[in-house]
């Protein structure tokens, strides 16, 4: 998992797409973050902030980037991007469709410059369709997506908005993956370079493959009554003593019979998956008794070594200090913490030194790259086209 030979250019603003990079920096890619020459990406000065006064969501997304400011506005700054996309794998952008057209870095202007150029367009709603041109942040892409209906405890209830932002982390995600499989066919001699239309509301949509099923077949899931979203007694989430919770996910038979054993109730065995909804309701009623006769920590304890599928819902600070994360390596934190990247393996790079570069911090280093002298420099940088660091 080294991409140190494969050079990003990354457009894109606030969450969904510097995640994306942020993946293959982390996987030893060079990424070169374009900015604007005015506020930059917005993510610097959203709150909350880091102890040196940078966006928290920046600077979690943007650690070891160059950092390049550029007027895209301008035929000058155009001109940059041009020479900087002739030697680059891959350039991903977020904007509105409309909008890669009219500072004309559209992959069709790119692709003549550079015709093995992996260019990735990460949005909302995708490039055709009536909502292509749309507005829209996370809560959208889930609530279209279908995925928020099915957040609600049963129809009467109000959805819940997820702790995460599941459409923008998804969307990077797979944006990324989408490039790394794009580079590899290039690689292969199977292509040169690739359009990628990756729209977050898709890849949320695609998330449900455990649950659709019944909507092809005519039928319409219900908050709550689905086997994997509430449905199950023995799949559900439960209230204990101390009012924390604990997830029960005994699907298989011989958890569910292990974590009746476990607590001297064998007399439930036998209603495990059982189809009856009566038997379903009141196995329901007395799981939600039994759990609630104990805190949450009673039960980690008395369940401890038992294969039952019982396990904490922690708070996010809880998440962070457990023992389990720990041995993950996944809290980066040489210069300050921060989730680092999420594998493991023989080949994965370590790189967690880097910080977030400043806005235009390495304008000059990277133009003079291709090709820029200092006269040059001082007459774009003269005229606002682009910016140097503070």
């Amino acid at each position: 998992m080294q991409l140190d030979s494969v050079r990003v250019l990354d457009l894109s603003r606030l969450l969904p797409g510097p995640y994306a990079t942020q993946l293959l920096a982390d996987a030893g890619a060079e990424v070169i973050k374009i900015e604007d020459t005015g506020s930059g990406d917005y993510a610097r000065a959203m709150p909350p902030y880091t102890d040196s006064g940078v966006g928290a969501v920046f600077d979690a997304v943007n650690r070891g980037k160059k950092g390049v400011a550029l007027d895209l506005k301008s035929e000058e700054g155009q001109e940059a991007l041009y020479r900087l996309a002739e030697d680059a794998d891959v350039l991903l952008e977020s904007f509105r469709p409309e909008v890669v057209d009219r500072l004309g870095v559209d992959y069709d202007r790119l692709s003549e410059i550079n015709e093995d150029l992996v260019y990735c367009s990460l949005t909302g709603y995708g490039q055709g369709g009536p909502m292509a041109d749309s507005v829209g942040h996370d809560l959208n892409y889930v609530g279209r997506a279908g995925m928020l209906d099915l957040t609600r405890e049963d129809e009467t209830a109000r959805p819940q908005v997820p702790g995460y932002t599941v459409a923008d982390m998804a969307g990077g995600l797979f944006a990324a993956f989408g490039i790394v499989s794009a580079l590899l066919t290039r690689e292969l001699g199977s292509g040169g370079g690739e359009y990628i239309d990756v729209a977050m509301t898709d890849v949320v949509l695609s998330f449900s493959q455990a649950v659709v099923q019944p909507v092809f077949e005519g039928d319409q899931p219900r908050p709550g009554e689905g086997e994997l979203n509430g449905g199950y007694p023995w799949y559900d989430v439960y209230e204990c003593a101390d009012g924390r919770y604990v997830t029960f996910a005994a699907l298989e038979p011989q958890f569910f019979r292990a974590f009746c054993e476990a607590v001297d109730r064998e007399d439930l065995i036998d209603a495990h998956m059982t189809d009856d909804d009566a038997e379903r309701e009141a196995l329901r009623a007395e799981l939600t008794d039994l759990f609630g006769s104990r805190s949450r920590d009673e039960w980690m304890e008395t369940l401890d070594g038992v294969e039952a599928s019982v396990e904490p819902v922690y708070t996010l600070t809880e998440a962070l200090d457990d023992e389990q994360v720990g041995t993950r390596d996944l809290i980066w934190d040489e210069r300050r913490p921060r989730i680092g990247f999420p594998a493991q393996g023989t080949d994965v790079p370590r790189d967690r030194g880097r910080p977030v570069p400043k806005q235009g911090e390495h304008t000059e280093a990277v133009l003079r790259e291709v090709g820029y002298d200092d006269d040059e420099l001082d007459r774009l940088a003269g005229n606002g086209v682009i910016r140097r660091a503070e």
